[in-house]
């Protein structure tokens, strides 16, 4: 007998579970009257149809087009959320990361309903603008919910009203997040590995005080006095200098696309920038006050030899949604710049808890000790995934390679380091790398990709991502096609052929 467990063990663990489309036992209004420790049912609702908007403005409303409960919810005293509930189930809890310093409920995958997923949504514990920290200030428990308590909460609570409602748990369990969301999709997988199957986890902010660091050394050299936020930087500065870099690494991959493949191979002597004479500033050259600017993007911050946060890689300066929002600050629409925005307000109310805390006279020389506290329940940083892998758990990691608003090499620095720790690491985790792609999308590269589709298919039918399609979508039209492998491998031109359509690329290892 003990024989026969140990291979329906195995046998059970070998093959998918074989999900069926289920419809709920508990009419929607019923969810009202559950109880559940500490957690308040704010609202239940039962709809044929709708439009759900975002609370992500960058995103277009959803159409529903089949019958949903709605469910709205508290967890303790501040923690938000919202549950989706499809009346033809596909037994597949899917939950959003949120972006920023949060602040909203925010639901990637309200139109995911259509296709039978349960999805949820979290505020992760306060209200804000996203951009602003304030509510952090002195206020320990929502500290501590942001970091790394109120995704976990929210998965918990979820999976439970989703068994109340259908009689059935979760067969497979999904976490999808960009930016802030990558970085709860890495704590998940570090933190509590059990509560999803499948993890992707996009352009991730997984080590705060560190970026923070970085964007408060480009702040002090873009927008030198706090009384008057003038960027140092221009419009200008930005196209002359992306004209640069191209000229001078656009073609080693063979390609004259404006698109850098592999930022590591352009090697780029800032000192021979054109300087403008006299140091007066015009759209043909640099004043010594840009080139630091620009030095301290490009280089990486360090203090007494010990790396705080690596360089940004070259490429896509002048890119709308790029140097001009993140870190110039030179558009209209986003001024000052989302790296002084969010560099200012980490330090002040998540760092050092002071709201007069003066960046322009912040030296680095402590960082590792004043920002222990903060990093203990905001970094995401571990490189043990034993856990994740013992629950035979997978995630994907991406990064394009010329986020403005996070540096891949960092992200590269963290799988790299969790490689060394485990050799078999591409077994349950990879990472993939966009060649010309923004923060999260956006930029001259192809930057859309099925990463729901992809993680579940790894998990569920254990097809691993050996070669990935992304594509660029314009006006609705593909225009281009592209293939991504998983690192450290890369995709090169093959030589000839159509550069717009995948199968003209090869891999080099």
């Amino acid at each position: 007998m003990k024989g026969c467990a140990i291979i329906c063990l195995f046998l059970w663990l070998s093959f998918p579970i074989l999900v069926e489309a289920q419809a709920p036992c508990i009419p929607c209004e019923k969810l009202k009257d559950l109880k559940l420790p500490e957690v308040t049912i704010l609202s239940v609702e039962s709809r044929v149809s709708d439009t759900l908007r975002h609370d992500e403005p960058w995103l277009p409303p959803s159409i529903i087009t089949k019958p949903f409960c709605r469910v709205m919810g508290r967890i303790s005293a501040e923690i938000n959320f919202e549950l989706l509930l499809p009346q033809q189930w596909n037994g597949r809890f899917l939950m959003s990361g949120g972006g920023g310093f949060v602040g909203s409920i925010q639901n990637s995958f309200k139109d995911r309903l259509n296709e039978g997923y349960a999805s949820a949504g979290t505020d992760t514990g306060h209200q804000g603008s996203g951009v602003s920290a304030e509510w952090a200030y002195d206020n320990m428990e929502r500290q501590i919910n942001f970091g790394r308590l109120a995704i976990h909460r929210t998965t918990v609570i979820s999976k439970a009203i989703i068994e109340a409602f259908y009689c059935s748990a979760p067969a497979y369990s999904y976490f999808l997040g960009c930016s802030r969301g990558g970085g709860q999709a890495m704590m998940e997988a570090q933190v509590y590995p059990q509560d999803f199957n499948g993890i992707v986890a996009g352009a991730p902010a997984f080590s705060w005080p560190a970026t923070g660091a970085k964007f408060i050394n480009v702040n002090q050299k873009n927008y030198p006095d706090p009384k008057n936020l003038k960027p140092v930087l221009t419009s200008d500065n930005l196209k002359l200098l992306q004209d640069y870099v191209l000229k001078q690494c656009d073609n080693l991959d063979g390609l004259s696309d404006k698109i850098i493949n592999d930022p590591r191979d352009c090697k780029i002597d800032l000192s021979k920038l054109p300087l403008c004479p006299g140091n007066q500033s015009s759209p043909t050259c640099f004043t010594k006050e840009q080139v630091e600017v620009i030095r301290a993007v490009y280089e990486p911050l360090e203090v007494d030899q010990k790396t705080i946060y690596p360089a940004f890689p070259f490429g896509e300066e002048a890119d709308q949604g790029s140097w001009d929002v993140w870190i110039a600050g030179t558009t209209p629409y986003q001024q000052p710049s989302l790296h002084y925005l969010f560099g200012i307000n980490m330090f002040k109310y998540l760092v050092f808890n002071d709201s007069s805390w003066d960046y322009t006279k912040y030296n680095f020389k402590n960082f590792f000790e004043q920002t222990r506290y903060a990093a203990a329940f905001l970094d995401a940083t571990q490189t043990d995934y034993s856990e994740f892998k013992k629950n035979n758990a997978k995630m994907i990691m991406y990064h394009g390679w010329n986020d403005p608003a996070l540096s891949a090499y960092s992200t590269i620095d963290h799988y790299e380091a969790a490689m060394q720790r485990d050799r078999d690491i591409q077994s349950y985790i990879r990472l993939f790398l966009l060649p010309g792609v923004l923060h999260c999308g956006g930029g001259t590269g192809c930057d859309n990709v099925d990463w729901v589709g992809l993680i579940r298919d790894w998990v569920e039918n254990n097809k691993a991502p050996e070669r990935i399609i992304s594509s660029k979508i314009t006006q609705g039209k593909t225009v281009a096609t592209k293939p991504i492998y998983p690192y450290p491998k890369i995709t090169v031109y093959g030589g000839s052929g159509d550069p717009s359509q995948e199968k003209s690329y090869k891999v080099k290892n």
